[in-house]
């Protein structure tokens, strides 16, 4: 999912923000329970997240 936020507009990069934002939420929530398998998986969100942010401030 990397490269993929280049081609997006300003719109559709806030829908996956705030995807992303809630999967991060819930798998805190799931590590908390102990019913997170994979931990890397919230290292992996937060790095999209910021990758999102940064392609959002290029836009503007």
């Amino acid at each position: 999912m990397k490269n993929d936020f280049k081609n997006k507009d300003a719109q559709e990069l806030s829908q996956i923000l705030k995807e992303l934002r809630a999967k991060l939420m819930q798998a805190g929530f799931d590590l908390a329970d102990k019913k997170l398998k994979n931990t890397s998986q919230i290292k992996k969100t937060k790095k999209d997240i910021a990758r999102i942010l940064t392609e959002m401030r290029k836009k503007n």
